[in-house]
């Protein structure tokens, strides 16, 4: 097995200007992608949103909602070029920091059953299966169930 270095990567707050790069990614990487009015509502709602930079590019994006001593991921993405380097894991652990910066004491997600990769990622930082939403998602063939997962976050060392 050859051993692939991750690449140096960046996270910065997403700004507005950054919003075509995303949602072009978005559509690329998602049957239902959310569209850019969305994430730019997410941007004037002033949730935490952030893209991860890699030699210069867009590689990635995080977007939380932080209420009430929780945090929710809305939505986080790493693009088809930058899969498999572990920047997942990388941009993943990072919006954990940016969540208890933000006073969360939890964090919770959902993901489509149809996603191993991602299921598997989540429970190797040490997210757990809470439960499940019934028809959550559009689907090519009616809807999907979401497992819904949650992670207690520890005080940052």
């Amino acid at each position: 097995m050859v051993a692939v270095a991750r690449p140096h990567a960046e996270i910065r707050a997403m700004r507005r200007d950054d919003v075509p790069m995303v949602a072009a990614m978005e559509a690329v990487s998602y049957d239902f992608p959310w569209t850019a009015g969305i994430f730019g509502d997410c941007l004037k709602a002033g949730h935490p949103c952030w893209v991860m930079w890699v030699d210069g590019v867009i590689a990635g994006y995080g977007v939380l909602s932080v209420a009430a001593g929780e945090a929710h991921v809305l939505n986080v993405c790493v693009g088809p070029d930058h899969r498999g380097l572990g920047l997942g894991r990388f941009l993943f652990r990072r919006l954990l920091d940016i969540a208890r910066w933000n006073g969360a004491g939890r964090v919770f997600l959902e993901v489509r059953p149809s996603n191993p990769v991602a299921q598997s990622l989540y429970r190797s930082i040490g997210f757990e299966e809470i439960g499940r939403r019934p028809k959550y998602y559009p689907a090519k063939d009616g809807r999907e169930d979401a497992i819904v997962m949650a992670l207690d976050l520890l005080p940052a060392p």
